[in-house]
């Protein structure tokens, strides 16, 4: 298209990325109760992702070839590190526990590039060796990263759908980073490629609409937390409480701890360790101004039950 080597499937996926970005951005400006911005940062990178892949590379762009892989491979890893990166900040998912932190494995994917493709491309000077040297063994690692994935993540007795939907779109943005290194080996074959990758990006997106219509859902269970806002904006300043600061994971754990399930109920709910649970709610309670989960249920969870008729 437009006489460039981008194809019409990776522009579709291009211009919907853009108004997803666009809707995000929009929202993220009013005032809401929670920060879109780590979805902000994933939009660009798609964009990003589908722009350097489907315009390069080009024959007028300045420089030697290598280059334009070079942009393309790492706005590709990037953006894997990143989704990686978004799935354990957004939703505590931690599978890797053997010091394997985001920049570690950053750092592996940097270097494992460097060794596999860009040294094997310069010693033989064919795309084709050095895509292969590195694809297989990312390939491999990949696959092993989603089987790990899938038992961290995987209960099937979980009662709670909202976290069980969460954790199959999940699964989708993992096995799409799993199966890209196999789509480069294939060749370059766009429609493939990118369809593949642009699905995390709509699974993401799908997680984070059902998010906000679960808090729609509950919302009267949060009123008491969010009902102080005119009163705490007249009084921040000699109390230091910011009543409306809850991150989006934090009021999921408010709307479990106000369903008076215990820490551990929670954490086996949520797929996440007890301590994080605990983290959480110490957040919480320090930012609605109680001092701990007993006050927290006598302050908010007893108002709104003194409520019903």
């Amino acid at each position: 298209m437009f006489g460039t080597s981008i194809h019409w499937t990776t522009f579709f996926y291009l211009l919907i990325d853009t108004v997803i970005l666009l809707l995000a951005f929009y929202f993220s400006r009013k005032k809401t109760r929670s920060s879109l911005r780590r979805f902000l940062y994933l939009g660009y990178l798609f964009i990003a992702y589908n722009a350097t892949g489907g315009f390069l590379p080009a024959d007028n762009f300045p420089g030697p070839l290598i280059l334009q892989y070079i942009i393309t491979y790492g706005v590709a890893i990037a953006l894997c590190v990143y989704i990686i990166y978004y799935l354990y900040k957004e939703y505590d998912i931690v599978v890797l526990k053997f010091n394997s932190s985001i920049r570690n494995l950053a750092i592996m994917a940097s270097v494992s590039f460097v060794v596999l493709f860009l040294i094997p491309y310069f010693l033989t000077n064919s795309l084709e060796a050095a895509r292969f040297l590195f694809t297989i063994p990312i390939s491999i690692m990949a696959f092993i990263f989603l089987i790990i994935f899938y038992r961290r993540i995987s209960n099937p007795r979980n009662p709670n759908a909202f976290i069980l939907r969460r954790n199959k779109l999940s699964m989708v943005s993992v096995a799409s980073i799993a199966l890209l290194p196999i789509c480069t080996v294939i060749g370059d074959y766009q429609w493939i490629t990118f369809t593949v990758m642009n699905l995390a990006f709509f699974a993401i997106t799908a997680i984070e609409v059902d998010r906000y219509l679960y808090f729609l859902e509950n919302n009267t269970r949060m009123y008491e937390v969010f009902a102080l806002k005119k009163k705490q904006r007249e009084e921040s300043i000699k109390q230091k409480i910011i009543y409306e600061d809850l991150t989006r994971r934090e009021i999921e754990v408010a709307l479990s701890i106000l369903s008076n399930l215990s820490y551990k109920k929670i954490a086996h709910e949520l797929f996440i360790a007890e301590s994080t649970v605990s983290k959480h709610a110490s957040n919480i309670f320090k930012k609605t101004g109680v001092k701990n989960r007993r006050e927290f249920l006598k302050r908010f969870r007893q108002k709104k039950m003194n409520k019903l008729p």
